[in-house]
């Protein structure tokens, strides 16, 4: 279908080598290895300022930060399986999936690869106990090796039995997420360039599902679309599921569905797409199904939207703390607040992180403490709808530079 409601600024965003192939990164691998060896520097710097004797990581997107080795992440998110220690002065091992060792074979930074020992339930049954203790007997000894003395170890995730299987062995855990979600925060330049190219991805991905948004196609099929590009070009997975149109798309965080979509309706999404060299595309857009025009409510809400978002960019710099931003940011009317997002903006690397900055009307005395820096990337959120209506949702990814803010996505917004 095309029309004079047909945005052709959308089309370009397609994949230019043609339908039937996948974008291929133009990035070097020098690239891909600077930026390797500054995760785990940065994963470094945390120990030795927590002073810990290692660090140990069973979030594979942890994993992944400081080794860049990929393995079943979304099975191991739920079957701890695989793990990572890192030791203060000392080595850095991958414990892996048996079997799979080989896949981290010519990666940087990783000094040995040790088979993991696993202990959940469903892997050992009435013998995990046993498998407990072995696995806490290596953890210690290694500790004990090259820790100096020093028996406090970071962790990040780690299942009910394993904390008291170390404590048993003398090691005072600390916690790890902390320690890992800092060192995440702050990106080198070629970390952007890597996110550049996943945000690629989804644009793409989007653009798919702009060509796609015509009356009769269901929202599952529509969240199909970004699956193809990202999967075909690399990518990882799509954190949620998050594309709804028409009724479906208020309350918010209904997940897409079967039904057909009808021409005239609003359709909104939110990407969270682990993409290539597993960093996050997190983008929100909303639009028309069928390249009609936006109706009158549609029109007034979208620009409401695009206002928080505009407003709120504006005020991003560097060594702006968050109390500051909360004071001076957008205000949502009053209609809206029933149907808001809870939150203004949030950090985002090879996932949602570190720090999240609530809407002013969910910021409490309670609300984190901290200040933009440059190297930060963030997300600024806009959820807008009122009662009966539609729900607009935008968001866009943006760099903290020494001077201000740079978004790092470009797909248009609508004319409005």
């Amino acid at each position: 279908m095309s029309g004079p409601f047909k945005d052709a600024r959308k089309t370009t965003y397609l994949n230019s080598e043609g339908s039937n192939r996948p974008l291929v990164s133009p990035i070097p691998g020098a690239v891909l290895d600077t930026a390797r060896a500054y995760r785990l520097g940065r994963l470094r710097d945390q120990i030795a300022r927590h002073d810990v004797a290692g660090l140990l990581l069973y979030d594979p997107v942890n994993i992944r930060y400081a080794f860049d080795v990929s393995n079943m992440q979304v099975w191991t998110a739920h079957n701890p399986m695989r793990y990572a220690l890192i030791l203060a002065g000392g080595p850095a091992i991958l414990f892996e999936f048996k079997g799979c060792e080989h896949l981290a074979q010519g990666l940087p930074g990783i000094d040995e690869v040790r088979t993991a020992i696993t202990y959940m339930f469903m892997s050992r049954g009435d013998q995990t106990r046993g498998f407990v203790e072995d696995w806490a007997d290596e953890i210690a000894d290694l500790v004990r090796s090259h820790g100096g003395g020093n028996m406090r170890l970071a962790a990040d995730k780690l299942d009910i039995n394993a904390p008291p299987a170390l404590a048993e062995r003398g090691i005072s855990l600390v916690d790890g997420t902390e320690l890992a979600e800092t060192a995440r925060a702050i990106k080198s330049p070629e970390e952007i360039q890597l996110m550049r190219w996943t945000i690629r991805v989804c644009e793409a991905g989007m653009a798919r599902i702009f060509e796609h948004s015509l009356p009769g196609v269901t929202e599952q099929e529509l969240w199909a679309h970004l699956h193809f590009e990202n999967a075909r070009s690399g990518g990882d997975w799509l954190e949620t599921k998050l594309l709804t149109a028409g009724p479906n798309t208020n309350p918010w965080y209904r997940e897409c569905s079967h039904r057909p979509v009808e021409a005239g309706e609003m359709i909104s999404f939110d990407t969270d797409m682990i993409g290539p060299y597993g960093y996050c595309a997190d983008l929100s857009r909303s639009w028309v199904c069928g390249y009609e025009p936006m109706n009158q409510t549609q029109r007034r809400l979208y620009r409401t939207a695009l206002d928080q978002v505009e407003h709120n960019l504006a005020l991003l710099a560097p060594g702006r703390d968050f109390a500051e931003f909360n004071e001076k940011s957008w205000r949502i009317p009053e209609k809206h607040i029933d149907y808001r997002y809870s939150l203004a903006l949030h950090g985002v690397g090879m996932a949602d992180e570190w720090p999240v900055v609530p809407l002013h009307v969910d910021w409490t005395n309670r609300a984190m403490a901290g200040r933009f820096e440059p190297g930060m990337v963030l997300c600024v959120e806009s959820l807008i709808a009122e009662k009966g209506t539609e729900s607009i949702k935008l968001e866009t990814q943006v760099l903290i530079t020494e001077t201000g803010a740079e978004r790092l996505d470009s797909f248009p917004w609508e004319d409005v």
